[in-house]
């Protein structure tokens, strides 16, 4: 594994864990993406190949209350927010991926704050 960089690392990891992880219509999957300052969910039909809801800390109904708040505080409110979107649209559950992050830190809390909003996972 040498000269491989730790993104390359985690594609890896993630297309491991996408052979076992597919959302359907019934249970859609909830993809998790984080960059070095923000954090990204969808809830994804992989059948169709639609997404049926998302949520960034980039989103405009969040950009005034994340402001001076650290990452997974706002990773919190992401994962509230993507629950929220998928109740609207009809989605009590979901299948989670973790898109090939440890699950700890800004995965976790935005996984935690999606599970009491109740999005069942």
């Amino acid at each position: 594994m040498a000269g491989r960089t730790p993104r390359e690392l985690r594609i890896r990891r993630h297309h491991r864990l996408r052979k076992r992880v597919a959302g359907s219509s019934v249970r859609p999957r909830r993809s998790v993406f984080r960059s070095n300052i923000h954090t990204y969910a969808q809830v994804i039909d992989d059948t169709t190949s639609r997404t049926l809801a998302a949520a960034s800390s980039k989103d405009s109904t969040l950009a005034q209350s994340l402001a001076g708040q650290n990452k997974t505080e706002r990773a919190k409110a992401v994962g509230k927010l993507i629950a929220e979107r998928a109740r609207d649209a009809g989605i009590s559950q979901v299948v989670f991926d973790r898109g090939g992050y440890k699950y700890h830190g800004r995965v976790q809390a935005l996984a935690e704050a999606a599970r009491e909003a109740g999005l069942s996972f």
